[in-house]
């Protein structure tokens, strides 16, 4: 995942002053932020607090990162950092508070780490690969996971389409996203994960 092409142009992008490459890039790993605080059990104050250092550091440092491929991971170690600091003041501000040390979140491995990129940089793929689906793809696969979910003979009457070709539509659909080179680079880095639901690599 180190030479992940797509996460280097992001990042040149990025530090030429794109900012609709800035957006892409805090909307593609605000998952992987948030979930590591989710991870030290943190209140919500804490968690925004950690996401505005995690970002500052970013744009204090991107311009100086000697790989640039390697932002998924830098950017989990910076979240790790960072809610620990946050931990350490809140223990400092509530001692007489503080929970017993079995109850204090684990420190976080860096397999469990990797493991955080990994799905971070999968979902990422999945929803850049979902954007770039036919109309009418796009549009069937959305009410399909809809919540509530609806039924075929809803769906039928949205779309103006045969219950009967929903099906055969929806397997071509996903075919088509699976097959998508914005996934299939991902993927290919992870062989046997699970891809899309029903379906193996």
């Amino acid at each position: 995942m180190r030479d992940d092409p797509s996460v280097i142009a992001l990042v040149d992008r990025v530090c030429g002053g794109d900012q609709e490459a800035w957006n892409e890039l805090i909307e593609r790993y605000s998952p992987l932020v948030w979930s590591i605080c989710a991870r030290f059990q943190l209140e919500r104050p804490d968690v925004d607090d950690v996401g505005q250092s995690v970002w500052l550091l970013l744009v204090e440092n991107i311009a100086d990162l000697r790989e640039p491929a390697a932002l998924p991971g830098w950017l989990a170690t910076t979240t790790k950092r960072e809610c620990l600091r946050v931990v350490r003041d809140v223990r400092r501000r509530d001692r007489q508070g503080l929970p017993a040390d079995d109850q204090m979140p684990p420190d976080l491995s860096a397999a469990v780490i990797d493991q955080e990129i990994i799905e971070a940089e999968l979902n990422a793929a999945l929803r850049t690969a979902f954007a770039h689906l036919p109309a009418h793809c796009h549009e069937l696969l959305s009410l399909l996971i809809s919540d509530p979910p609806l039924g075929y003979t809803e769906i039928s009457q949205k779309l103006h389409m045969p219950v009967g070709s929903i099906g055969p539509t929806r397997a071509r659909c996903l075919e088509r996203l699976r097959r998508s080179p914005d996934l299939t680079a991902v993927l290919d880095s992870q062989p046997g994960s699970v891809t899309l639901k029903g379906t193996r690599r």
